[in-house]
């Protein structure tokens, strides 16, 4: 584990002793590495079970909160079983120092940096792991929220300039230095706002590596991940978002024979059925939002908040993410 972001496990064996099966013969606990905000740990024992709790020090308001995320995965796995489970929540911030839950653990591959020698071997890996990856985006949005009741999940009336508005108030708060171009983008996306058409469930953080690949099958998606962002509104929103991410030149899916972007939007859009003839909007509040975020990390990194030595380069990260924004603001008018 980090330095500073241990777990009692006493404590934790103890309180949990009468509420989820194994936990009163005690567990090993160790930390999973990725991960920018929120800490995730593996309790081992009799059962598995993955125990995720916010960021240390202060956080934004409203940002990091795992009773929500909690009950949004208590909603949603039963509509969607690459949600996991949940088993239970704590409020009592004295067990471990925060609000915390336990969810089922799954056993499969993210890829982060590297593709490892067991996805490597199949056959035309990139372009299954591609396609999984984009099927199982639109199975989410074809949730009928309305009728399964998870329409009470959000407020879809007025998501995004709600979105606009809230990611720009959380720039102002974060900021640590006066960047124009990230001035001039929310203008952008105020005055170019589309109109949103139906609905849906939206994870708003849907990536490559907030995805887990079962052992040995690149054809089909073990679990996603990271649902704290979760809400109900455009679905657009998290094709923006992904291809913030995707096929760019240092990451894994701009290397040969995983979908172009192109390719990207065009199967999303066979397969979804939706408009996507706007989706240059929605990519740069995908990158305004990815910069915000990094941006709030080095805001508590500067402050001393935290003192994980990744987040120091965090502030010429979200200077980049600003011009990458500002680029495509340009070429869409």
């Amino acid at each position: 584990m980090r330095q500073g972001e241990e777990l009692n496990s006493e404590a934790l064996s103890q309180y949990l002793s009468d509420k989820v099966p194994g936990a009163e013969n005690g567990f090993t606990i160790t930390q999973f590495s990725s991960g920018h905000s929120n800490l995730t740990y593996l309790l081992t024992g009799s059962h598995e079970y993955v125990l995720r709790r916010g960021p240390l020090g202060p956080v934004p308001p409203k940002a990091h909160d795992m009773a929500r995320e909690y009950r949004v995965l208590e909603a949603i796995h039963p509509q969607f079983p690459e949600a996991p489970r949940v088993f239970h929540l704590c409020e009592d911030q004295s067990v471990i120092g925060a609000v915390f839950f336990l969810m089922q653990r799954r056993h499969g591959l993210v890829l982060h940096d590297v593709i490892p020698p067991a996805v490597a071997q199949i056959p035309d890996y990139p372009a299954h792991i591609s396609e999984a990856f984009i099927q199982c985006l639109v199975r989410l949005h074809a949730i009928d929220v309305a009728q399964t009741g998870l329409l009470a999940l959000g407020k879809p009336d007025g998501f995004l300039e709600r979105q606009v508005q809230g990611w720009a108030d959380r720039w102002q708060r974060a900021k640590t230095e006066e960047v124009a171009t990230m001035d001039n983008v929310i203008c952008w996306l105020r005055e170019k706002r589309p109109v949103s058409g139906t609905p849906t469930l939206v994870h708003n953080d849907y990536k490559l590596d907030n995805v887990m690949l079962p052992l040995g099958n690149v054809d089909r998606i073990e679990a996603v991940l990271d649902w704290e962002m979760t809400t109900v509104g455009d679905p657009l929103a998290d094709l923006g978002l992904t291809l913030c991410y995707w096929a760019w030149a240092h990451s894994i899916s701009a290397q040969p024979g995983w979908h172009t972007r192109e390719q990207f939007v065009n199967r999303y859009a066979e397969l979804s059925g939706r408009d996507v003839s706007k989706v240059n909007y929605y990519e740069v509040l995908g990158i305004f939002k990815l910069a915000v975020i990094l941006q709030q990390i080095y805001f508590r990194f500067r402050r001393g908040q935290t003192t994980d030595k990744r987040f120091e380069g965090f502030g010429t990260r979200v200077q980049a993410l600003a011009q990458m924004a500002t680029s495509l603001v340009e070429q869409n008018g």
